[in-house]
């Protein structure tokens, strides 16, 4: 495979990537925590921790999360030199973009979302209502919204990326 096709493989795999972590963050921001606000504390507690001990699989992680990280880096490291840096700066953007949400998963949602599952099992909880104010959903809901906002922004850039790529790839061509 060309450096060229490479860079392209790399982009639409960043791209799909990065739209899959961003569609699962929205669907949290606009179905999962909406819906869990009306519920009673056992329900809630009971829900969240299914859901977060679920959403740690294989696909999750490698298709979305971890996937978008490694597909954009390497879609940087492939567009430095050459007709394709001029690629480089929407991808960049993209990366950095996406660490913020990666930091923003890692440094607010996993440790409430660890706290809420070491509570234990939710028929042994003597006071639901008090795990479920100590994991403090409406912190947890605005970040992901700032972590939804940043992916998707991130998908843009490199949604933007894919296009310069195109025009640069048309560009050289025959040369």
């Amino acid at each position: 495979m060309t450096r060229e096709g490479l860079q392209a493989a790399a982009l639409v795999l960043a791209t799909m990537t990065m739209g899959l972590i961003t569609g699962a963050f929205a669907l949290y921001a606009h179905t999962v925590m909406p819906g869990l606000s009306d519920t009673d504390d056992r329900t809630f507690v009971t829900a969240f921790q299914e859901l977060d001990r679920s959403i740690i699989n294989p696909w999750f992680m490698a298709g979305g999360f971890i996937g978008a990280l490694v597909f954009t880096a390497l879609a940087a490291g492939l567009h430095i030199g050459g007709a394709a840096r001029t690629v480089l700066p929407w991808i960049v953007a993209a990366l950095v973009l996406y660490l913020i949400a990666v930091v923003i998963t890692i440094g607010v949602e996993v440790p409430v979302n660890d706290d809420l599952k070491a509570a234990g099992d939710p028929d042994q909880i003597a006071n639901l209502a008090t795990v479920r104010n100590d994991f403090d959903e409406t912190t947890w809901a605005r970040w992901n919204v700032v972590r939804t906002l940043t992916s998707l922004a991130a998908f843009g850039c490199l949604a933007w990326s894919l296009v310069r790529h195109g025009r640069v790839a048309a560009s050289t061509e025959g040369r």
